[in-house]
């Protein structure tokens, strides 16, 4: 194995790998890291079977097989099978066992494909979402999630669990920080109320085809 590091952009790039290929050119360059690939920049660590630099200044970046990273700036982990990350634009797409999780806001998500904007700190998930935050679970086939204002928009078979409550609707908003609830579409839930300490509990259905605000 060995380490290398080089300045791009101004930015200190740093990597290691069991081997290397490479070329460089006036248009671009490329530099291929495979066995035990590692990188990692001022904003991003990546760990990874091969990892491919490549573009003008190495703008592109591309990982594959058991990925493990770390966003250092917005502070997300991620996994997945293939991450593609532009330095330009600061937007990373991980597809395939793709799990994202916020630190700071003990967020979890999942999905088949993420693709995570580190200036607006915005991810959109597609196929098989599933985010859990504190108590809540929610579920759907896309969903949009704001990191710095802690809401989530969901749509396609939407459903958000708390506790032992549920809501589904064709679109859901959650704020998680109030832990309100907007729904849209095709509604339909259920929710547990109790009395008083001493009675059990008693679960209310509700459902409706009207949009609710």
């Amino acid at each position: 194995s060995f380490s290398l590091n080089f300045l791009c952009f101004a930015e200190k790039i740093q990597f290691s790998a069991n081997s290397m290929t490479g070329k460089t050119n006036d248009s671009s360059s490329t530099t291929q890291l495979d066995g035990n690939a590692y990188i990692l920049t001022e904003t991003i660590e990546i760990s990874a079977d091969s990892i491919s630099l490549f573009g003008d200044d190495y703008r592109f970046i591309k990982a594959l097989g058991n990925i493990k990273g770390k966003n250092l700036e917005t502070k997300m982990e991620f996994s997945a099978d293939v991450l593609n990350f532009d330095r330009t634009t600061k937007i990373a797409t991980l597809t395939g066992n793709v799990k994202l999780i916020d630190i700071e806001n003990s967020v979890t998500a999942k999905a088949q494909r993420i693709e995570y904007d580190q200036e607006k700190e915005i991810a959109i998930l597609q196929i098989e979402v599933n985010l859990t935050q504190k108590e809540n679970e929610c579920s759907g086939a896309y969903a949009i999630y704001h990191k710095k204002d802690q809401v989530l928009e969901i749509s396609g078979n939407a459903q958000v669990k708390q506790k032992q409550d549920t809501f589904r609707a064709q679109n859901i908003h959650f704020n998680m920080e109030t832990e309100e609830i907007k729904l849209g579409g095709n509604v339909k839930g259920s929710v547990t109320e109790k009395k008083d300490k001493e009675q059990p509990k008693e679960e209310l259905q509700l459902q409706t085809d009207k949009k609710t605000e």
